[in-house]
């Protein structure tokens, strides 16, 4: 019986193995290899630029993970969704969505092997190791979700925090003589070091601009990468302030006092809140230990007494 486990968990190795090199070392096409040749000799491209730009080949995660999406390809609805989750933690790569989707599966298939594998190395039953499988595809299942939630929440947390600044420092640029466009450039280049997302984000705003979009549909585009509240008022007043031609720089200003104000709130609210927090602690780990201690020599004593 052990040998014969021994073998199916070789070969099932060696499989694996085969089908990962597969994947990621699998030969070029023919065509590809094709259009390659011709732009390395410069018959069709003289210029020497690449037909398939360095973005466009696939990556070692994307050929790792897009036979798990074949298997099961998402609909329009649940692609838009992902995509947009996914751009709100920070990842705006076109691969993605595919490189989460393949991990997920991955995740899914990978917890419940190394389940079967832990219970055959030890040479256990595998009809006990049912309610571990399963127990490890449901971990498999949430745990992605949970990181890529977690990984949205400190990023919007990261930019609210950060906004205040970034509006202060706008403020400073506005009255000093610059542009809207130019103001959020100066401050995507200083805020590049300390605040890195709402960096990226202005950037992003202005390359939007330079190719040809509007100002209004580069601000709600912003709106809509983030996910924050107090960001997404901040394009609203913006694009309204800039379709009735009201002054942005007292605009501005009223929302940074605004903003900086309910921070301070925010700050004390979570001061509130950590009294409250500590109380569950306390009760579960120091008070038994503040009664072992106190009541313990006490208790000894009763014990002496009675025998």
């Amino acid at each position: 019986m052990l040998l014969l486990i021994a073998l199916s968990t070789f070969v099932c190795s060696a499989l694996t193995v085969m089908g990962i090199y597969w994947l990621v070392f699998r030969p070029q096409s023919v065509a590809a290899q094709r259009l390659d040749d011709l732009a390395g000799q410069g018959s069709i491209n003289p210029a020497g630029v690449s037909l398939r730009p360095e973005e466009e080949l696939p990556t070692l995660a994307e050929r790792v993970t897009e036979p798990f999406n074949r298997l099961a390809p998402p609909s329009a609805a649940e692609a838009a969704k992902l995509r947009k989750q996914l751009m709100q933690a920070g990842f705006r790569g076109h691969n993605a969505p595919i490189t989460f989707r393949g991990l997920h599966f991955i995740s899914m298939a990978g917890l419940p092997v190394l389940v079967a594998l832990f219970y055959a190395f030890t040479a256990r039953p595998l009809a006990s190791a049912l309610l571990p499988l399963l127990l490890a595809f449901i971990l498999g299942f949430f745990i992605p979700k949970f990181i890529l939630k977690q990984l949205i929440k400190q990023r919007k947390l990261r930019i609210q925090w950060g906004l205040a600044d970034a509006l202060d420092l706008m403020v400073v640029c506005v009255e000093a003589g610059l542009g809207l466009n130019a103001a959020m450039i100066r401050v995507s280049e200083e805020l590049s070091e300390v605040h890195p997302d709402i960096s990226q984000e202005f950037g992003l705003v202005n390359l939007e601009i330079r190719v040809g979009r509007s100002r209004e549909e580069a601000f709600r585009n912003l709106a809509d990468r983030t996910g924050v509240e107090d960001l997404r008022s901040l394009v609203a007043m913006l694009i309204q302030a800039d379709r009735f031609g009201t002054s942005i720089t007292r605009a501005i200003r009223v929302y940074a006092n605004s903003l900086r104000m309910k921070r301070r709130q925010r700050a004390e609210q979570a001061a509130q809140k950590a009294a409250v927090k500590l109380l569950f602690p306390l009760a579960a780990f120091l008070f038994p230990t503040l009664f072992i201690a106190i009541l313990g020599p006490a208790a000894l004593n009763l014990m002496d007494a009675f025998k």
